[in-house]
């Protein structure tokens, strides 16, 4: 009785409405990222969209305003037009199955914390939000320290390295134009900050982005930024750097002086702080300088299904048309199971293997989200690589699970219930 209830209310909600547009997410979509895209210029134009969780990919529902069918034939992105008849069809399916829908209401403001210098890599997130038409400001530590970043409802870390070690590149690029240029502008920054190394630094930024998600940001980090803050945090008042890169050892015993309580999503690893070694510990798996034993080809992570009625934010995290994705590298290529805390949800893992892939967790008032890996369409992107072309990847699963973490901030909140 109840669930006829619920349909005849939302029905009779929406009744009087004019047409609706539905953007779908299943095989049918000619352009899932713009599609992401689309949602976000409406919520731009202070025009609710309705979530419909599992239904067809996880597409959106929105009102058919002045020129939405326009926007979207622009950007080719494909949609149906919806009358009351199919709209009644399409909530009777959502309650009767593991759906759900959430309103998304507003525009969430978002900060990608990146040095003001091009580096010689790409950004996924910058990547998506440029081909799916998402505006977003780029921050770096001066606005951190400032406490600009309050002004940001969504913040994202990428190739980043909170540790102080310059990403660790210092066997194969310590000569380099680029290393010294990050090497010189970090230790200034330093200095400009009050502070003797960029270790000290770092950590502090680290300390500021932690208090961020403590008062209601989401957080959202992949490949290096993701391990290396962590450690940042749990090596809050411990030297953990070798003199090649601050001019002193690191603090004797200094595995024994982390406190993983300090961090937000890790526990129980192992430093590794030799220069030579492209790692930060043993929280990425499998590492960086042990053999790979997969091909791309064999290389691949499973989602994990949530209840979309009582888990909603896991379950608007993982929305996707596959539910099985290829497999990418990074310098974090993924997070050892064994070194998670005990609160952390997995999102997503590589069946019957220590590598886990996509995580979430609270912390605060505030989310976090870790992705491991650099580019889902670039299986290693090495330095100097070309930027991936999205155009050519235009129905990415992998960047879908990036562009979902953006909309989230949007969505009306629900008590979570398991």
């Amino acid at each position: 009785m109840k669930k006829y209830i619920y349909i005849i209310i939302i029905i009779t909600l929406n009744i009087c409405y004019s047409q609706k547009i539905l953007i779908p997410m299943d095989y049918t979509q000619k352009d899932h990222l713009k599609a992401y895209g689309i949602a976000f210029h409406s919520l731009q134009r202070s025009n609710d969209i309705e979530w419909i969780l599992n239904y067809r990919g996880g597409s959106f529902l929105l009102d058919d305003y002045a020129d939405l069918q326009k926007i979207c034939t622009i950007r080719g992105v494909s949609f149906e037009l919806v009358d009351s008849r199919k709209l009644s069809e399409i909530l009777v399916i959502v309650e009767e199955n593991n759906m759900d829908l959430v309103l998304l209401e507003k525009e969430p403001k978002i900060a990608v914390y990146s040095p003001p210098d091009k580096q010689p890599w790409d950004d996924a997130v910058t990547l998506a939000l440029a081909y799916a038409e998402i505006d977003y400001d780029v921050i770096f530590d001066d606005e951190v320290i400032d406490g600009g970043i309050k002004d940001y409802d969504w913040l994202h870390l990428h190739h980043e390295d909170f540790t102080g070690q310059y990403g660790k590149f210092y066997r194969s690029y310590r000569n380099a134009g680029w290393y010294k240029k990050i090497e010189m502008d970090s230790n200034q920054s330093a200095k400009k900050h009050g502070f003797n190394s960029v270790h000290e630094l770092k950590k502090y930024v680290a300390l500021k982005i932690k208090q961020y998600i403590l008062e209601g940001g989401f957080l959202f980090a992949m490949c290096s930024a993701t391990d290396s803050f962590d450690i940042a945090l749990a090596a809050r008042n411990v030297d953990i750097v070798e003199s090649v890169f601050d001019g002193t050892p690191p603090n004797p015993n200094y595995q024994s002086k982390l406190d993983y309580s300090l961090g937000i999503a890790f526990e129980n690893y192992s430093l590794i702080t030799n220069p030579m070694i492209y790692e930060y510990s043993n929280i990425d798996y499998p590492s960086n300088d042990k053999p790979r034993i997969k091909t791309p080809e064999q290389d691949y992570f499973t989602l994990f299904e949530f209840s979309a009625k009582w888990d909603p934010v896991p379950t608007m995290l993982t929305q996707n048309h596959v539910g099985i994705i290829n497999g990418f590298m990074g310098q974090t290529t993924g997070f050892n199971r064994a070194n998670l805390k005990k609160h952390i949800v997995i999102l997503a893992e590589v069946e019957n293997d220590p590598q886990v892939k996509y995580i979430h967790g609270n912390t605060g008032r505030g989310t976090f989200t870790f992705y491991a890996g650099h580019d889902p369409e670039d299986y290693t992107h090495k330095i100097g690589d070309p930027v991936t072309d999205l155009s050519l990847h235009r129905n990415s699963p992998g960047y879908r699970l990036i562009l979902n973490n953006v909309l989230f901030p949007a969505a009306r909140k629900k008590d979570r219930k398991t």
